[in-house]
């Protein structure tokens, strides 16, 4: 089982102090790789503070920089990667190298200096790529590099026999809620129901707790999901922000489901969901690679949205009930399926403090903006803007095949006094091509809105 609990005692993960958990000394994934875009900055927004993601050309790595110009606070996630490879702030072009020391102030005269000044500089913070993911730290700067980075330590072992699905997504929800969320196994049947899950399965869950701390817990569900019918279940959370479930099958191998939790601000927190198997056959790996990564996203995004509205929701009424603290009393966990919630909110309660410390929670969004795809993924993400561009593309040229095809129709057909096959082949091409418009164009909306009734709650076909 993974050790890494006994490996983080001696590092500065979450401070120093033994009793308190400091989220500013934790290293948060920010980006998976693939979908930077080199030619550009990228902003982000981490534990409140906005921040802009750029590549450093001359050092070949990426950096990540308080995302405000030092000179009139306009953000640099605004400008431009500059053809010298630093980043210019678009409002009076002030360029800045990797270090964040101020390079070039277009304004000054030549026998100034004022960009070697300290106050001339962007605050820079460490970063790090690990596992296809792009680290950043907010804490103390000389705290990064003692600090361990939460990484899966399985997929270090044999590296090259994992198959790994990975998405992303900004919830409309806490990170703390997506942690107490996804540590529960036994919500699956229910709420994902005819998704990923079955009611039928649903059956007593007996949780344990082997060992816990301030860097997190580890736990086992002895007889597994379905009914003990896959085998035992370890499950490892790593404070503040990441879990896995490790399950091992005969009918599917080993499978992890892993979840890191980035806090954004309050009540928003981005997801990074990753799905590593080894499987006993390479036939169903051999699948898995060939599906388009946008196509794994939308059915991702859909069973997502299983329980988006009522976490959205549910956090808010633990607020009202005074929040963690008193978590026993808002909620009532009477069966051993709830340990892992008791043991996260007991972590929170004994080691933290509220990362968003007195603020509280925005007023709950409409439906529609809890189900929005485009803006809290589709647009960040490099296979899912690529292929909705591609659609719109096709869904043109059908629009202009069939007007090109309803147009010449009548003309032939007169011209070649309803003898020809060719005007009734017009037709046939105008007719698909319309049912192909309308075919991309249902396609294109599972980018932009997620379903209004999940699956779980359809009528049942007769």
């Amino acid at each position: 089982m993974y050790n890494s609990l006994f490996d983080l005692d001696s590092s500065t993960v979450g401070g120093s102090d033994p009793l308190r958990f400091d989220w500013k000394e934790v290293w948060y994934p920010l980006y998976y790789i693939e979908d930077l875009d080199k030619s550009k900055p990228t902003s982000f927004t981490l534990l409140g503070q906005d921040v802009v993601i750029w590549w450093d050309k001359i050092a070949s790595c990426w950096r990540v920089f308080e995302d405000r110009c030092p000179h009139r606070l306009a953000p640099l996630s605004e400008g431009r990667i500059a053809e010298d490879g630093l980043l210019e702030c678009p409002y009076h072009g002030w360029a800045f190298a990797g270090s964040g020391q101020c390079d070039r102030i277009p304004q000054q005269v030549e026998e100034t200096k004022a960009e070697v000044k300290r106050r001339a500089c962007v605050t820079s913070l460490p970063t790090i790529e690990q596992q296809g993911l792009l680290f950043a730290y907010p804490g103390q700067p000389e705290n990064a590099d003692k600090t361990k980075v939460p990484i899966v330590e399985p997929l270090l072992d044999s590296p090259d026999e994992w198959i790994c699905i990975n998405t992303f997504r900004d919830l409309p929800y806490d990170a703390l809620t997506l942690m107490e969320n996804v540590l529960d196994s036994s919500h699956l049947p229910f709420t994902h129901h005819r998704s990923v899950g079955n009611r039928a399965n649903a059956g007593p869950v007996e949780l344990e707790v082997v060992d816990s701390g301030k860097h997190g817990f580890q736990g086992v569900w002895a007889e597994g999901p379905r009914r003990g019918t896959l085998g035992r279940q370890d499950t490892t959370f790593i404070a503040p922000c990441l879990m896995w479930h490790d399950l091992t099958s005969k009918q599917f191998g080993r499978t992890l489901t892993v979840v890191y939790a980035t806090p954004i601000r309050k009540g928003e927190c981005r997801l990074f969901a990753r799905f590593p198997f080894k499987f006993p056959s390479k036939l169903p790996g051999l699948f898995i690679k060939l599906t388009p990564r946008w196509y794994s996203h939308i059915g991702q995004n859909a069973v997502l949205e299983d329980d988006q509205i009522f976490l959205h929701h549910q956090e808010r009424y633990l607020e009202q009930e005074g929040g963690s603290a008193n978590f026993a009393k808002a909620f009532y966990l009477p069966t051993k399926a709830d340990q892992f919630v008791i043991e996260l909110r007991k972590w929170v309660n004994t080691y933290s403090i509220d990362p968003f410390a007195g603020a509280t929670l925005p007023p709950a969004l409409p439906k529609e903006r809890l189900l929005d795809r485009y803006n809290s993924h589709a647009q960040n993400c490099s296979s899912c803007s690529k292929a909705l561009a591609n659609i719109r593309r096709l869904r043109m040229g059908c629009a202009f095949t069939a007007a090109i095809a309803v147009s010449f129709t009548p003309m032939l057909t007169f011209w070649l006094n309803y003898t020809a096959i060719l005007p009734a082949l017009l037709t046939v091409v105008s007719l698909v091509s319309l049912a192909a418009w309308a075919g991309l164009g249902k396609l294109e909306r599972q980018f932009y809105q997620g379903r209004n009734v999940p699956p779980r709650n359809l009528p049942l076909k007769k």
